[in-house]
């Protein structure tokens, strides 16, 4: 794990650096409420390394990411300035970027921001629309006060995965909520909720190509990444069938059969 601080306003930001074969560098991006641990727990590190130096950063807030707790640390522009930060301090000029749900739009927003230093742009369960109330969607109706005054246990038990939750996977993603800190994670819902729509003009004017993925029961981000794949010159949208916002990563298998030649 390597460490460095963020020219934003100094936070802890944390990444790791896998070398891999001889393809472009892939960039790995998180959702909210997650890690960088998740891409080696459902698979998708060892398949992508076998062709690609792979970069996973814990988004501030994050993981081992410094958290601060006010809304206004969460912006795309933060998040955005932080990615820049992290691929200078990994001596990599332009990458490929993965990003899942806030990871999605972080990727978005640096592609969008210097299309110099992204190859290709994947989006899994993310949206360029306006994310005013995304977020009671994405988990709850009232999720950024039961956090900010009940905890992670309470966003637990709120989505499903109390102590008694019987498989293994919900298991494993229990464990990783209750590491996040429950601060933090009401600032960044508050800044989600803010965040306002790209312009359609920004998504056209964009010649990245990009692959948009969601599920077919992942509304309305399922209709959000259509279209932008859509106003994109060379955006191409593929639905999961069957899969809602959660389980838009697992298995990984449907998505990597997609992932992969397009990063080639």
């Amino acid at each position: 794990m390597t460490l460095l601080d963020s020219p934003v306003d100094g936070t802890r930001l944390a990444y790791d650096l896998s070398a891999g074969g001889a393809g472009e560098p892939v960039v790995l991006l998180h959702g909210s409420v997650l890690s960088k641990a998740i891409w080696r727990g459902l698979g998708y590190l060892p398949a992508l390394v076998e062709e690609h130096p792979v970069l996973r950063a814990d988004l501030r807030g994050h993981g081992r990411s410094g958290a601060p707790h006010e809304a206004s640390a969460y912006t795309q522009d933060a998040f955005v300035t932080d990615l820049l930060a992290v691929l200078d301090h990994a001596g990599i000029e332009q990458a490929a970027l993965v990003g899942y749900s806030l990871g999605a739009r972080v990727a978005l927003s640096a592609t969008l921001r210097r299309p110099d230093r992204v190859t290709r742009l994947v989006s899994l369960g993310g949206s360029a629309a306006a994310q005013h109330g995304s977020v009671d969607t994405v988990f709850f109706p009232g999720v950024i006060e039961t956090v900010r005054t009940g905890g992670m246990e309470a966003f637990c038990t709120a989505e499903g995965l109390g102590p008694d939750a019987p498989e293994r996977r919900a298991q494993a993603t229990r464990q990783a909520f209750l590491a996040a800190d429950p601060l933090a994670m009401a600032a960044l819902f508050a800044a989600t909720d803010a965040t306002g729509a790209v312009p359609d003009a920004d998504l056209a004017a964009c010649e990245v190509p990009a692959l948009w993925m969601a599920g077919t029961e992942d509304r309305p981000r399922v209709e959000e990444s259509r279209r932008a794949a859509e106003i994109m010159p060379h955006g191409r949208f593929v639905p999961l069938p069957g899969r809602d916002h959660g389980s838009t990563l697992w298995p990984a298998g449907p998505v990597l059969e997609e992932l992969l030649p397009f990063l080639r």
